[in-house]
C-alpha cells in the first residue's frame, strides 16, 4: 500500500508507543510516507501513562525504523510556549526542507469539575489545543512553495456530539479546533490545501482504570474500545490523494459509540 509515497508528514503528540500520534506515524510510514515526530514525554509522565517510560520521544521514531519504516523525531518541546511551532518548522526547513502533510495530534487535557475551573487550567488548554494549532496551521502553509498543495488532519473530540461535564475546559478547546478546521479550510482552498477533523472517540490508550474501561466497553455496539490504529486509518486516508475532494469536515470514527 502506497497511498502517500513520495511525501513527507509531520506528526505532533508522539512520545509514546500506545498513543494514538504513534499509531499515525506507523501506518503513514507504511504508506509509504516519510514522517517526523514530535512530542512532549513530561506530559505523558505526568498523566502516568503505563507506557511512558522516561525515554526522549526519539524512543518512538526508533522503534519504528527498527521495522524499517522511514520515521525520524524533531526535538521533543512544549508546544504550550508561543515560540514553539516555529521552532518546529525551522527544524524542518533546516534538516528536512518541507512537509507535504501536517496531523496536529497533541493535546492537553486534565478533568476538573465545573466549580474547580482555574485561570491556568483554562489557559494551558488553550494554549496547546487552540493557539498551538493555529500556528503550526500557519506555519505550514507558509512553508509550502507556491502552487504546491498539501493536507491538514486535525484531531479534535465527541464534544459537538455530547456533553463531556467533567472535562469541559478539554471539550471547549477541542470544540475550537473544529473552528480552526472550518476556517482554515476555507481559506487554504484556493491554494489546494486541504483540512480536516478526526474524531477518534473513546480510545484504549491506556488511560481508563478497570471499572470506567469495563462502563465505556459496555456502550460500543461493537463490545470493543476504540484502538489507535482505528483513528490512524482514518487519517492515512485523508491525507491521501483519494481525498482530495474532502475539506472542512469533521469525520467521527468511534465504531457507533452511545453517549
Amino acid at each position: 500500500m502506497d497511498q502517500l509515497r513520495g511525501q513527507r508528514i509531520l506528526v505532533t503528540g508522539v512520545s509514546r508507543p500506545g498513543g494514538i500520534g504513534a499509531a499515525i506515524a506507523e501506518h503513514c510510514a507504511r504508506a509509504g510516507a516519510a514522517v517526523l515526530t514530535h512530542g512532549l514525554p513530561e506530559y505523558d509522565r505526568q498523566q502516568r501513562y503505563p507506557d511512558a517510560d522516561g525515554l526522549a520521544g526519539s524512543s518512538v521514531a526508533a522503534q519504528l525504523r527498527g521495522e524499517g519504516l522511514e520515521v525520524s523525531a524533531l526535538r521533543d518541546g512544549d508546544l504550550a510556549e508561543p515560540e514553539e511551532p516555529g521552532r518546529i518548522f525551522a527544524q524542518v526547513r533546516d534538516e528536512h526542507e518541507i512537509v507535504d502533510g501536517l496531523v496536529v495530534d497533541h493535546a492537553y487535557s486534565v478533568a476538573e469539575d465545573f466549580g474547580a475551573w482555574t485561570a491556568a487550567n483554562i489557559d494551558r488548554h488553550l494554549a496547546v489545543n487552540v493557539r498551538a494549532s493555529m500556528l503550526l496551521v500557519q506555519e505550514f502553509a507558509a512553508a509550502l512553495p507556491k502552487g504546491r498543495g498539501g493536507s491538514i488532519v486535525l484531531l479534535t473530540s465527541g464534544q459537538y456530539l455530547g456533553p463531556m461535564a467533567g472535562e469541559i475546559a478539554y471539550a471547549v478547546s477541542k470544540e475550537a479546533v473544529r473552528g480552526v478546521c472550518t476556517q482554515a479550510s476555507a481559506a487554504l482552498a484556493p491554494r489546494g490545501i486541504r483540512v480536516n477533523c478526526v474524531n477518534p472517540g473513546p480510545t484504549d490508550t491506556g488511560y481508563a482504570p478497570g471499572a470506567a474501561w469495563e462502563l465505556v466497553r459496555q456502550r460500543f455496539p461493537t463490545g470493543r474500545w476504540g484502538e489507535p490504529r482505528d483513528a490512524a486509518r482514518l487519517v492515512r486516508f485523508l491525507l491521501s490523494p483519494d481525498a482530495e475532494w474532502i475539506t472542512g469536515q469533521t469525520i467521527a470514527a468511534e465504531g457507533g459509540f452511545v453517549r
